[in-house]
């Protein structure tokens, strides 16, 4: 486990050394890090922010100097206290984490999938199959970010891997559920984007009026629902 400062008032402790060879393995390696954290209670501390392989701890120093923090090292007194609390790691990575489960429907209409030819040729399958594959697989959460609430989804068959497009699209409506290179994702928002857009969804996923904004966190596992048009203009009305 690697503790090193980010700036003055945040600290990146990395508790995974790879993602790409066990992607679920490094998610609970994550989520245990992250439990143990929260419970420890760290005086001044403000955000636990889960990623890939890491999570990130934002403090307000002052806050940590007013706990017994010394003036001129709030990030060792910071990072004992991240240690003391990570201790308990393995003992909390072998107990079953339990996440939510969320269905998203999509409509995978013409209008709405860009790519959804693209990523069928590539795969050499029929824009059918992409959708059957896509909205037969069951993801999880492994990150949220880029955008407000964006998911990064893992799960995805690797028969519809899709690198992210060479020119990113300067608008992605949002709900656009797209595919980068072996993961897919939502737009919670309108906003520039590089992924192959397959289709769309009506949920939306941020909302700033309410608390927590994001409806996925990491962790969270997803399912998706494929629903017609005429569904789509439903839950829109």
């Amino acid at each position: 486990m690697d503790v090193t400062p980010l700036g003055d008032s945040a600290v990146l402790i990395r508790v995974a050394e790879n993602f790409e060879d066990a992607p679920e393995r490094a998610l609970e390696q994550v989520l245990a890090a992250e439990r143990c954290l929260a419970a420890a209670n760290i005086p001044g501390v403000i955000e636990l922010a889960p990623a890939y392989t890491t999570v990130a701890l934002f403090y307000d120093p002052m806050h940590a100097i007013k706990a017994g923090a010394p003036l001129e090292n709030v990030f060792a007194w910071m990072e004992k206290r991240i240690r003391n609390a990570i201790s308990k790691w393995e003992a909390t990575s072998a107990q079953s984490i339990n996440s939510s489960v969320i269905e998203i429907p999509v409509c995978y209409d013409g209008e709405f999938a860009f790519d959804l030819g693209d990523v069928a040729e590539r795969g050499g399958v029929t824009p059918n199959e992409v959708i059957q594959l896509h909205s037969g697989a069951e993801y999880r959460v492994h990150c949220i970010g880029f955008t407000g609430g964006f998911p990064f989804l893992g799960g995805l068959p690797l028969k519809i891997a899709t690198p992210r497009r060479e020119t990113p699209r300067k608008e992605i409506p949002a709900g656009s559920v797209g595919i980068g290179g072996k993961q897919t994702g939502v737009y919670p928002i309108k906003s520039p984007g590089g992924w192959n857009i397959i289709g769309r969804t009506s949920l939306r996923l941020f909302d700033p009026q309410k608390n927590p904004p994001a409806l996925l966190r990491v962790g969270d596992g997803v399912r998706f629902r494929p629903i017609s048009r005429q569904e789509f203009e439903r839950s829109t009305s």
